[in-house]
């Protein structure tokens, strides 16, 4: 079992990843907003970050937060946007993937990035 925080604006898109994070046996948090996030992080195992909306905004929010932060990440993107997917990996995300799989294979991300 993990401790996810999930940075994820839209609300329903979010309450869905929490939905498979809880059947995966994990203990998921929501974070809808920047400024929630760094309380949010203390004992976290994996930050997970949507990067559909304000990119550049959500990855310095993110660097910022995973100073020393949680040891696994994991951002998802339209798959359209392949200059964002570029981006997540540059700024060091672990695991970067398109919005759809995060949407249909969330709880084997999570396994995969706990190896």
């Amino acid at each position: 079992m993990a401790r996810v925080v999930a940075f994820i604006p839209d609300l329903l898109f979010g309450s869905n990843v929490v939905g498979a994070l809880q059947a995966g046996g994990h203990d998921p948090v929501l974070v809808s907003q920047a400024d929630q996030l760094d309380g949010a992080l203390a004992g976290a195992d994996v930050l997970v970050v949507d990067l559909t909306d304000d990119v550049t905004a959500r990855i310095e929010t993110a660097r910022r937060a995973l100073s020393p932060g949680p040891p696994r990440t994991l951002a998802f993107y339209s798959h359209v946007e392949a200059d964002v997917r570029d981006a997540a990996r540059t700024a060091g995300f672990d695991l970067v993937v398109p919005r759809s799989r995060m949407a249909r294979a969330t709880g084997d991300l999570i396994a995969e990035l706990m190896g």
